[in-house]
């Protein structure tokens, strides 16, 4: 079976990561190969994946968009981890391309003013997804048996599907749309602006069922074009898949956000599919285990590196480095080491941030409860009003490290050294960090949401809460979190039972890649 995957990001390639569709995309394709596929990635290029080396360019595509025909190159490239039976494309067009304005680098996506969301990325991958259908249509890119389409992004090669006449062979294609996160849903007008669907596909007649919002009559929703055109829907985990089959009940439930109708629909009739992500266990595995003085050491130096680009130190960097060397020169060190490696949104942060009736919030509640024999390092960027949030916390607790950046060495030293895991997601699709803590031995404190409920078990390999609303659901963060402390310095049997747990549990790509030949592939 040839499966071709489309997708916004592949960390296959170099600087094509920005989340987690990347690494599954990165993981899964050679996992299929395994099992005797062909397996084929094809991403935008966005005006610099082409001049990877080694790259060959292959074929010109002519594709309709925006009422004329365009010309793309498609170009094999070679991944940072060879596999066989598994070849990886780009287009390159110019439309493609985005510079940000203040770093002059590529960009895979574009963040617009919040009065225009996805108006750039919009377009963007409307060109892109026509230029993937034709390369295929055109032979370009051997015949498929699969496609199979990531996230909104790649939605519209499914509408092209069903209503473009020089698309029309691929309705022999079967097609399976993947959910990574349905808060993202690529939303933009029917018509009346340069990113409208009769903007960038003029000569086709949509059913407005098939393409519009249930909440907005007058707009294309991309993610329920996918879901509802695609002839499987998947999504990341089980429990998720239950999830999003639930109107939201907000900041309490993070349900279907405005899909639920169209997803109890496809869950119904047996088209929705929740499979739980894998993880990379590599044999043999070397984590990078070092002394409490060598981690700090290093994060010093990470600052200084991210610091050593701008012409001001930032007050985040200033106080971390102060937290640091303070550690530093305490002996004895710290017993504990808690962590998180996490992006700074509402998604991963609010139940921290979270206070009652104008108590500390429930991170500085954890921090007074570790107190001088422990020490919390939180690795990640993001919204600059949760960077300030956690900038002014380290001011206040000298035993809380803010690393306001990422640096994939430094999150490896985490996961390695720490002995405890915080991710209490308000929502989680499925989540990669808890897996790699616990492949490394760390248990997690973690909230039973999606991914998250599939892959901790509470008091087994790790620790779970819930809560019926949201401040009980920060109570149940903190109290959980200082039983899982309480336990670490006061019942060390039983700590490392658990810890012996989280570093057991196996989540494997190659079970991944068998549930999707046996319940997304076969017709």
């Amino acid at each position: 079976m040839h499966i071709v995957h489309m997708a916004a990001e592949n960390d296959s390639l170099p600087d094509a990561k920005v989340g987690g569709v990347a690494d599954v995309v990165r993981d899964i394709a050679p996992a299929l190969a395994d099992l005797g596929h062909k397996v084929s990635v094809v991403m935008p290029g966005y005006g610099f994946l082409h001049r990877i080396k080694g790259a060959q360019w292959t074929a010109d595509i002519r594709f309709p968009f925006r009422g004329t025909v365009h010309e793309a190159q498609l170009y094999r490239v070679p991944a940072k981890r060879v596999h066989p039976g598994v070849d990886h494309y780009v287009i390159h067009h110019p439309f493609l391309e985005a510079i940000h304005a203040q770093t002059g680098r590529h960009q895979i996506y574009v963040h617009d003013p919040d009065d225009q969301p996805f108006f750039s990325d919009g377009s963007r991958f409307a060109c892109f997804c026509s230029a993937a259908a034709a390369a295929l249509t055109q032979g370009a890119i051997p015949w498929a048996d699969v496609m199979h389409l990531h996230d909104w992004h790649m939605a519209l090669v499914a509408l092209l599907r069903r209503y473009h006449p020089a698309c029309a062979a691929l309705k022999d294609i079967r097609t399976v749309f993947t959910i990574h996160n349905v808060a993202l849903q690529g939303v933009r007008p029917l018509e009346g602006s340069s990113s409208s669907l009769s903007a960038w596909f003029p000569e086709i007649t949509c059913q407005w069922l098939d393409v519009a919002d249930p909440r907005w009559p007058d707009t294309c929703n991309l993610m329920a074009c996918g879901i509802r055109l695609a002839d499987k829907v998947h999504t990341v985990s089980p429990a998720y898949a239950r999830e999003i089959c639930r109107p939201d009940d907000l900041p309490r439930f993070y349900g279907a956000q405005g899909l639920e109708a169209v997803l109890a629909h496809e869950n119904d009739t047996g088209n929705l599919v929740g499979i739980l992500n894998g993880c990379d266990y590599p044999e043999p595995r070397c984590p990078p285990v070092m002394e409490f003085s060598e981690m700090t050491r290093g994060f010093q130096h990470q600052i200084m590196q991210w610091s050593a680009g701008r012409q001001t130190v930032s007050s985040d960097a200033f106080i971390a480095c102060h937290n640091l060397s303070s550690l530093c020169q305490r002996l004895p060190c710290p017993r504990m080491v808690v962590c998180s490696v996490t992006r700074l949104t509402e998604q991963k942060v609010l139940l921290m941030l979270q206070g009652q009736d104008n108590e500390m919030s429930a991170i500085a509640r954890i921090l007074t409860a570790l107190g001088d024999d422990g020490v919390y390092f939180l690795l990640g960027t993001g919204d600059e009003r949760f960077a300030r949030f956690f900038t002014q916390l380290g001011a206040e607790f000298p035993n809380f490290i803010f690393l306001n950046g990422f640096s994939d060495q430094a999150a490896q030293a985490l996961y390695a050294n720490g002995d405890l895991f915080l991710m209490p997601s308000s929502f989680e699709p499925c989540g990669i960090s808890q897996m790699l803590a616990m492949r490394d031995g760390q248990p997690c404190v973690v909230h039973a949401v999606g991914g998250l409920r599939d892959t901790v078990r509470h008091d087994v390999n790790g620790f779970c809460f819930e809560g019926s609303d949201l401040n009980d659901q920060a109570q149940n963060f903190v109290d959980t979190t200082c039983q899982a402390i309480h336990m670490f310095r006061n019942d060390l049997e039983k700590w490392q039972n658990i810890k012996t747990g989280a570093a057991a549990a196996r989540f494997l790509w190659q079970d991944a890649a068998r549930q999707y030949g046996e319940k997304l592939y076969k017709p």
